[in-house]
């Protein structure tokens, strides 16, 4: 495979996908919405984030662990309660990684 075609691939692949996002972006970004409709966009970004953790959470690598075996589910939980007390993405990050760990250690 040539390299001009795979850059030709990649920038024509970059162009669709800037097209794609800013177009709509840039022009409903000058609209003022009602504010019914925007509460409910709102909630679009944390349905999505939910929907790939539970995903992740329920079938790490697409099969299905039982939930007294699932580390994942373990360690979701208390991810959970340490970033609604303090609010911080990095805190939940960094709890959600240690307390996998402890938990994979103990169901071994």
């Amino acid at each position: 495979m040539k390299s001009s075609y795979v850059w030709t691939l990649v920038v024509g692949m970059a162009a669709a996908n800037y097209a794609v996002r800013f177009v709509p972006m840039a022009l409903f970004a000058r609209l003022e919405f009602p504010k019914p409709l925007q509460r409910w966009l709102s909630f679009i970004p944390v349905s999505v984030m939910a929907a790939l953790v539970v995903g992740e959470v329920l079938r790490p690598d697409g099969a299905w662990l039982a939930p007294l075996e699932n580390p994942y589910l373990f360690a979701a939980i208390p991810t959970a309660f340490v970033y609604y007390k303090w609010r911080s993405f990095l805190g939940a990050t960094v709890a959600g990684v240690l307390f996998y760990l402890a938990f994979r250690t103990l169901l071994g």
